[in-house]
């Protein structure tokens, strides 16, 4: 397969169907409400998507995060709730403090 080709397969199969979805997201949540409850569905069904992802991660890890253990995956998730909550709920504070705490962790214990 020609660079020209996987190119072409990654924008058809990869960014053309994830964009379509967004688009309509996009068209159709002008029109939802904030209190309505489609819009509370909606927040839950995305708050239960990331807790699942994040829980996956800490405990069914895959790649170079398997060899961390999993009292430093836990702190730094830890430390990560609460940079969040002492940057006055700044998402961006949360990760750093979080990616801080592993990366300390995993210099540490040599790994």
């Amino acid at each position: 397969m020609t660079e020209g080709a996987a190119l072409l397969v990654v924008i058809l199969v990869g960014f053309l169907p994830t964009e379509i979805w967004r688009s309509l997201a996009i068209l159709f949540g002008r029109r939802v409400e904030e209190g309505s409850p489609i819009f509370h569905w909606v927040k839950a069904v995305a708050t239960a998507l990331l807790a699942a992802v994040v829980a996956r991660l800490l405990f069914m890890p895959a790649g170079a995060l398997a060899g961390v253990p999993l009292a430093l995956r836990l702190g730094a998730v830890a430390g990560g709730v609460a940079g969040f909550a002492v940057m006055r709920r700044s998402v961006v504070a949360g990760v750093l403090v979080g990616e801080a705490i592993l990366i300390a962790g995993i210099f540490l214990l040599g790994h």
